[in-house]
């Protein structure tokens, strides 16, 4: 005998299931908006569009570095003004997906972030603008075991005062930092032994002759040729090498160092190309080899324009923009190691039609270069050819072919919309301020801005490389 439901009941029973299928889609519609951002209108672009965005649950990014694993992409995140870090799923690039926030339990900035294999680091610096210096915090540079890619694990952290900035690990026995030491001025290259990353330890350092007190100087300091105090008040390592046959090409302070790296702990130099002087107040940022050619793509990082007069945050070097420094932005034949030669430089980039500036100058904020696709020894980073990719803060990113070294030529570019909001106290003037790039095996450009997120675009202009992953 087959038992019926009484009518009320059933009615009752349709009311649970609609009340259940209507919970479910707000969940999924939640869900949604939980992992897919709408891209901001009002962005500009040149062979080049925007394929996704993620505001990064209201952080400011900074650094990337990016992991594969299995079917999956992970991008990796410093917070540009708050301590932490974020790990976002790129595996559908169209939709960026915040999966992990991360912090190291205090003040500590963690805005840099270097990986190879499983093995990640990340700085540990109080940040310049907006941070609490008066807060503990630690400085130095903190050890991760990322073979669970989301679920990263401290295995160690090297203190020091003034701490890291950014850092390079190709794998290996040897991290290159840039740290601190006593009795240095500025940062120097820290050759850091990580065969076991639970105890690394030391093992070289290399600094520019004229950083000791006492030594004598082979060329003019920067504190010769800038305003004192802020960048450029002594030579100093950024941070960030590329490696080719055992020399490393390093952009440090005033110029471009070749070091001979066949024996890590013991770096020597074989020959330093100085930009400043004839560039008056210049500091490299970037120096990237390009493979297998004797050729160096160099350039300085953009100063001046970030605060106004009498803001708490401003520094000797925050004039406007364009008048502490020109962007320099160039190219180094290195056929003769021991003697590297300037060789061209590169076009500066013009507003749109349509702007009310004719000058990025005009436009508020920095005016210049900041990082390019450096890290040329992460397998999942798409390796340079005849494309360079270069955030340029207000400018937003700009690429270059360089096919013709001693002529090159900007074939791309793509500007952040004016931003809506406020995510940190710099560039006083509410407008984009491009600063990171990274570029992946599958052709996928990500690109961090200071007021706003992530955003993910895709180049449709001639020479991209054809993509090695997918």
């Amino acid at each position: 005998m087959r038992l019926r439901a009484s009518a009320p009941k059933r009615g009752a029973v349709r009311k649970i299931l609609r009340a259940l299928v209507t919970l479910s889609l707000i969940v999924l519609f939640a869900h949604a908006r939980a992992s897919a951002n709408q891209i901001p209108t009002g962005w500009k672009a040149s062979n080049m569009h925007p394929i996704g965005f993620n505001d990064i649950n209201g952080h400011s990014g900074f650094k990337m570095s990016i992991k594969r694993a299995g079917d999956k992409w992970y991008l990796y995140m410093g917070n540009q003004w708050t301590p932490g870090w974020t790990i976002v799923d790129v595996t559908d690039a169209s939709n960026p997906t915040v999966v992990k926030e991360w912090n190291i339990g205090d003040n500590s900035g963690t805005v840099q972030m270097e990986q190879h294999g499983n093995l990640m680091l990340t700085s540990l610096q109080n940040g310049i603008w907006g941070w609490d210096k008066t807060k503990p915090h630690q400085e130095g540079v903190a050890f991760w075991d990322i073979s669970d890619p989301i679920n990263p694990k401290l295995l160690s952290k090297w203190l020091t005062p003034g701490g890291t900035h950014r850092n390079t690990f190709p794998g290996g026995k040897y991290a290159y930092l840039a740290g601190h030491e006593a009795g240095i001025d500025g940062q120097l290259l820290v050759v850091m032994d990580v065969s076991d990353p639970k105890e690394p330890r030391v093992a070289g350092q290399w600094w520019m002759q004229g950083q000791k007190p006492g030594e004598t100087n082979s060329a003019p300091l920067l504190s010769e040729v800038a305003p004192p105090g802020g960048h450029g008040a002594t030579p100093s390592f950024h941070g960030g090498i590329t490696f080719e046959n055992n020399v490393a090409y390093v952009a440090y302070g005033p110029a471009l160092v070749l070091l001979d790296i066949s024996d890590p702990p013991h770096p020597k130099q074989i020959s330093r190309l100085d930009f400043s002087p004839p560039f008056n107040g210049i500091v490299m940022h970037d120096a990237l080899k390009i493979p297998g050619k004797p050729y160096v793509f160099v350039h300085s990082e953009a100063l001046g324009g970030d605060t106004e007069p009498g803001s708490p945050y401003r520094r000797v070097d925050d004039t406007a923009p364009c008048t502490f420094s020109v962007p320099l932005v160039a190219m180094v034949d290195v056929t003769d190691q021991a003697h590297p030669r300037f060789m061209s430089m590169f076009p500066l980039p013009h507003p749109p039609p349509g702007e009310p500036y004719t000058d990025f100058c005009d436009k508020g904020g920095r005016f210049g270069p900041h990082n390019t696709n450096l890290l040329q020894h992460n397998p999942d980073v798409e390796k340079q050819a005849d494309l360079i990719y270069l955030a340029y803060f207000g400018a937003g990113l700009r690429i270059f072919n360089i096919a013709d070294p001693r002529d090159p030529r900007e074939v791309g570019w793509f500007i952040p919309p004016t931003p809506t909001k406020r995510l940190g106290p710099v560039p006083a003037k509410l407008v984009n301020s491009t600063e990171e790039v990274l570029v992946d095996t599958r052709g996928n450009i990500y690109i961090t801005d200071r007021q706003w997120g992530l955003f993910v675009l895709r180049y449709t202009g001639d020479d991209q490389p054809k993509p090695t992953a997918k």
